[in-house]
């Protein structure tokens, strides 16, 4: 497949990685791409890179359309090398090019990764590059997901691109949105979002504002497909995912050593589902981390399940609670249980853990020692009917 085109003059020439499987911990089962973009005008620019291995496959796309050495910019809208890993050659090819990134940030960066002394360009808030007809407007949006990330608007086209924001993991041999589907890419990008960007929810919504402005036909991402049809979905999603808004709906998330905390989680998801939301059921050990938080992003309620082991969190537990934590998810109620023999510990440190993660925690937990008795796990099948309760009280809507 060779290089795809935008609009007039305006070119995808990235990379497709068909067979990454995971991505920093973040599974990536439906492998990935790494998008750069060409701008042919009066001048030349190039939006971004790929990752080193894939630089042959990009220069292919781009040499379809001018020679390396006729580009008088590229852009480098994100340091980090998934991006910026071919451009060490590009730039010994592009001998006439500046290199375009954020100030401060941006160009302490590029430094800081390559020792290198290329010709910056730093660039700040409304800087604009003449290309001939169109003109390139650079767009801060820090911690998007680092401190020198920036989107780059090609102003009369009206295109976007966005770097990491709106994008997915997602390989495939279209380039566009509706070549697709919707119900394809967005569950892809809610679940890029939550394992890259949850945890800026509030410069997500300012840098939301910031592009609201902008008259946006068409956004093209770093990763995944171009929004070409659907970018007013995205750009919603993304407004209702800062703020938090979550559905009628709980998580059971656990893991168990002889089945006593699955009998416990199982009977909780009972009582959840008695009261009417939808609840959701993942062991640890059989489910992939990354998916699970695909549906923590929505749901209203996340209750926690731990054996105790040496008087701590399981593992598989333990792992998953420091991720959550670092994600930062908003407005959610939590809870946790388990099962323990001689000692207990587990379930006072899982709650400690929900509520260092922002989680609002709902009592002390439920915490039984050994093979739970009908009576507790009817105890179970009641405390799960009061979180449902409370998840029908107390929650905002998300479209289904």
């Amino acid at each position: 497949m060779g290089n795809v085109r935008l609009a007039e003059g305006v070119y995808w020439v990235g990379a497709i990685d068909w067979n990454i499987r995971n991505f920093h911990g973040y599974s990536t089962r439906l492998g990935t791409t790494y998008n750069a973009y060409l701008v042919v005008d009066e001048k030349i620019a190039l939006i971004d890179t790929v990752k080193a291995p894939f630089y042959s496959e990009m220069v292919s796309r781009v040499t379809e359309l001018v020679p390396l050495q006729d580009i008088d910019y590229v852009v480098s809208n994100h340091v980090e090398m998934d991006h910026s890993g071919s451009l060490p050659m590009v730039m010994s090819e592009a001998k006439k090019a500046k290199l375009i990134t954020l100030e401060k940030f941006g160009d302490s960066g590029l430094k800081k990764t390559f020792h290198t002394d290329w010709p910056l360009m730093p660039v700040k808030e409304g800087s604009e590059v003449e290309l001939g007809k169109r003109r390139l407007r650079f767009i801060p949006t820090p911690m998007l997901h680092w401190p020198d990330s920036m989107c780059t608007y090609l102003v009369e086209d009206n295109i976007l691109f966005s770097m990491d924001a709106f994008g997915q993991h997602m390989a495939s041999s279209v380039r566009f949105d509706d070549e697709v589907g919707l119900d394809v890419v967005m569950p892809e990008a809610a679940k890029y979002y939550t394992n890259i960007l949850m945890p800026f929810g509030d410069l997500i919504l300012k840098a939301a504002d910031k592009l609201s402005r902008l008259d946006i036909g068409m956004i093209a991402p770093s990763h995944g497909v171009i929004w070409r049809s659907h970018h007013e979905a995205i750009l919603q999603a993304y407004a209702a995912w800062g703020r938090g808004d979550s559905r009628n709906k709980a998580l059971v998330v656990y893991d168990t050593m002889w089945g006593s905390t699955e009998k416990m989680a199982l009977a909780l998801a009972q009582g959840i589902a008695n009261e009417g939301p939808e609840v959701r059921v993942y062991n640890l050990t059989r489910s992939d981390q990354s998916d699970i938080m695909k549906e923590v992003l929505d749901a209203r309620a996340v209750l926690v399940g731990s054996p105790t082991l040496n008087n701590g969190l399981f593992p598989s537990v333990a792992a998953f609670l420091t991720y959550l934590k670092g994600l930062k998810p908003k407005g959610k109620l939590g809870a946790a249980f388990g099962s323990h023999g001689w000692a207990g510990g587990a379930v006072k440190l899982a709650q400690q853990e929900l509520g260092q993660a922002g989680i609002e925690v709902m009592d002390s937990g439920l915490a039984f020692k050994f093979v739970p008795t009908e009576e507790e796990l009817s105890q179970c099948i009641d405390f799960g009917r009061t979180i449902g309760n409370r998840i029908t009280g107390a929650r905002t809507e998300l479209p289904a």
